[in-house]
C-alpha cells in the first residue's frame, strides 16, 4: 500500500508494452508545460497511463517518457528496477501524436512520480534519444554513481560517454533525477539504435522479445547501483530488528 496525500493509494502497475514511434523527443517543444496542464486535455488510460511499484532499497528507477513518447524505455527502467528497487513510468498510448505527452524532466511533475522521488534516496531516471550509433549518455548531479554506472557499462561493452553540458547533462537542480533525498541523482539517454539492439525491433509486439544486449545493459546498471543499495540498508535499518 502506498499513502498518497496521506491516503492509501493501491498499486496500478500493469506490464503492459511501451509503445512505437519513429522519433524521440529532441528538439521539440513540449505542449505542456506540467502535468496538470496535460491532464485536462489527455485521458489516464485511453491517452496515457502510469505504472508504479514501491522497493525498499532507497533507490527509484523512472521511465517519465515511456510508451510512444520514447520507445523502450519503459521495459528497460522495469528490468532495471527488479523487485527491490521503485519503478515508476508515464507510458504514451495514443493512437498517433504521443509526443504531446512529453513533459521535460525539470518540469515533470505528476503526482505519484513526485512522490515516489520524495521518499527515495537515489534517482535514476531513463530516457531515450535520436541517434542510430549504439551510444549511451550519462547526466545529473551524483558524480559518484554516474562514475560507477560509467564504468560498469564499459566493463559490458557499452560505448558510454559521461555529459554534464550537453542538453543530455541533467544538472538542473530541478530535473527529476535531482529531487531525490540526497539532492542529486543520474539521467541515463540511450540512442535509438541502442535500443533498437535491445529488442527484436522497437514495435509494440517486438519489444516482448528482450535481446542479450538488453539483458546485459540492465544487469550492468543494476550491478553498478548495488552498493548504493546496500549503503541504504546499514543506515536504514529495519525497525524492530536487532
Amino acid at each position: 500500500m502506498f499513502l498518497m496525500n496521506g491516503v492509501p493509494y493501491t498499486n496500478t502497475f500493469f506490464r503492459a508494452d511501451d509503445s512505437y514511434c519513429s522519433n524521440c523527443h529532441e528538439g521539440q517543444l513540449d505542449q505542456y508545460t506540467n502535468f496538470e496542464n496535460l491532464k485536462r486535455s489527455e485521458r489516464q488510460n485511453a491517452d496515457y497511463r502510469i505504472h508504479y511499484r514501491i522497493g525498499c532499497s532507497g533507490i527509484a528507477i523512472l521511465g517519465i517518457h515511456g510508451g510512444e513518447i520514447e520507445p523502450g524505455t519503459m521495459r528497460i527502467s522495469d528490468a532495471i528496477a527488479g523487485q527491490e528497487h521503485s519503478f515508476y513510468a508515464f507510458e504514451g498510448i495514443k493512437s498517433r501524436g504521443n509526443q504531446s505527452l512529453h513533459i521535460t524532466s525539470a518540469r515533470f511533475d505528476e503526482p505519484i512520480a513526485m512522490e515516489i522521488v520524495c521518499v527515495s534516496e537515489i534517482i535514476i531516471s531513463i530516457h531515450g534519444c535520436t541517434g542510430m550509433e549504439p551510444m549511451i549518455f550519462l547526466g545529473g548531479l551524483d558524480v559518484e554513481l554516474k562514475q560507477q554506472i560509467l564504468q560498469e557499462l564499459q566493463k559490458y561493452g557499452f560505448q558510454t560517454t559521461e555529459c554534464s553540458e550537453s542538453r543530455f547533462g541533467g544538472i538542473d537542480y530541478s530535473n527529476i533525477c535531482n529531487l531525490c533525498g540526497r539532492g542529486m541523482g543520474v539521467q541515463i539517454e540511450i540512442s535509438r539504435g541502442l535500443r533498437t539492439q535491445m529488442f527484436r525491433d522497437l514495435t509494440p509486439e517486438g519489444r516482448r522479445y528482450p535481446t542479450e544486449v538488453f539483458v546485459r545493459f540492465t544487469q550492468a546498471i543494476r550491478k553498478a547501483i548495488d552498493p548504493f543499495a546496500l549503503i541504504y540498508f546499514e543506515t536504514h535499518p529495519l525497525e524492530g530488528t536487532d
